[in-house]
């Protein structure tokens, strides 16, 4: 299961807004690959949505079957806001329903969550 944590408003390329939902997984423990010490964490993706933000503002807190799933990419900077560590990442975030669909809202990693 996720939840629908948030839901922001983003500009397409073209200037028009939209809004998108921020979805959360649950909870897990990953070992740091510096420290080996282990921490608490979750996967978050965003996926566009046809919704205005008063409709959208109804589903935070909804939860949805299916799970966010890690998938490769083409390899990215991200900066650990904490640590100022520069990382190199080569993989994003994106919602599948079931193992047979298609998963959506490729996100990149914008930040640690630590939950």
């Amino acid at each position: 299961m996720v939840t629908v944590k948030n839901y922001v408003v983003r500009l397409r390329k073209d200037g028009t807004e939209f809004v998108a939902l921020e979805l959360i997984g649950g909870l897990e423990m990953i070992k740091s690959n510096t420290t080996e010490k282990f921490y608490a964490t979750m996967r978050k993706c965003s996926v566009p949505s046809t919704f205005d933000e008063e409709t959208a503002k109804l589903f935070v807190g909804s939860q949805l079957p299916g799970e966010i799933v890690k998938l490769e990419c083409d390899p990215y900077e991200f900066v650990n806001k904490r640590t100022g560590e520069l990382m190199m990442l080569n993989h994003t975030y994106a919602y599948q329903a079931s193992e047979n669909e298609v998963a959506v809202g490729n996100t990149r990693v914008t930040e640690l969550e630590m939950a």
